[in-house]
């Protein structure tokens, strides 16, 4: 596997920070949060509606913490470049979507922070402001990052010791700036290509996904509980009905804490012989997870 495969799984990243207590501004859910597909049950199930998915070509997208926003990609077909839209839930129905400059957006908690990469915006009364710099300590931060509720980073990051293998670490915000990244144990960084976290509001658990040697495929997702001392338990597959031959990455909590994403997807081999990575966004009940934290 080559490191083409972060390139790519980084394009399906969609990142929003929730967990089964996403708060006090609860957002507005109904039967049409979701565009009104039908909820899954603790089988993955294919999240492709037609408002977003007319032609089959769509990839993925996040919700913004209000669920008012959806950020998606389409690719393929009529689509030569990956394109970014975004389509609102105004009126009670959502609208039509358009075209967006913005790229992969990512949220705080409260929906005032909107990251990207290694910048970020904040909101202000009258939109995003421009993009401020995070800081140093993401320097090396690749494929993916995740925040908690009191602003602690958790991402990959590459160190030339480490080979070119990811490790995820954390940076804590402290007297108001954020310390050098910390790398976690091996608990967590056993593997290969490890990328993609999603952190719970609470830092209670950590999902990503890793190429292990007790894994299905290629790349699975895994999960990690924390402990009331704050270390982590080891890392637990999360079975066979999330992981399967096929590559899964990019693991995400909806803002109501009802479901969890990833892709599912494979490298598929184009006419020239280069290859080209086609992926598609499961759902599934987030009942999954206290079902496994309840194994431990």
């Amino acid at each position: 596997m080559s490191r083409l495969y972060f390139l790519i799984a980084l394009l399906f990243l969609t990142f929003t920070i929730s967990d089964n207590s996403y708060g006090k501004s609860k957002p507005p859910i109904n039967e049409n949060s979701y565009f009104g597909e039908k909820s899954p049950g603790l089988i993955p199930q294919l999240f492709e509606p037609e408002i977003v998915s007319p032609d089959g070509l769509f990839e993925g997208g996040t919700f913004s913490p209000d669920m008012t926003e959806f950020y998606f990609t389409r690719k393929n077909g009529k689509y030569k470049q990956r394109t970014f839209f975004v389509i609102r839930y105004e009126n009670n129905h959502w609208g039509q979507e358009s075209e967006t400059k913005i790229r992969w957006p990512q949220f705080s908690f409260d929906g005032n922070i909107m990251y990207q990469g290694k910048e970020y915006r904040e909101k202000t009364d009258t939109g995003w402001s421009p993009l401020k710099s995070a800081g140093e300590f993401l320097n090396e931060q690749a494929h993916g990052l995740s925040v908690t509720s009191n602003g602690t980073y958790y991402f990959p990051f590459f160190k030339k010791e480490d080979n070119g293998h990811g490790n995820l670490g954390y940076s804590r915000l402290i007297d108001g700036k954020y310390e050098n990244p910390k790398k976690l144990g091996t608990e967590i960084n056993t593997g290969e290509y490890i990328a993609h976290p999603y952190v719970a509001r609470d830092e209670s658990y950590l999902i990503w996904d890793v190429v292990r040697e007790d894994g299905y495929g290629q790349a699975d997702i895994y999960i990690s509980f924390r402990r009331k001392d704050g270390t982590w338990l080891p890392a637990m597959n999360m079975g066979p009905t999330i992981n399967t031959a096929l590559q899964e990455s990019s693991p995400q909590v909806t803002p109501d804490g009802k479901y969890l994403f990833f892709t599912r997807g494979e490298w598929k081999e184009k006419e020239d012989g280069s290859r080209n990575y086609v992926g598609k966004r499961y759902w599934v009940d987030a009942q999954v997870i206290d079902n496994l934290r309840a194994q431990q």
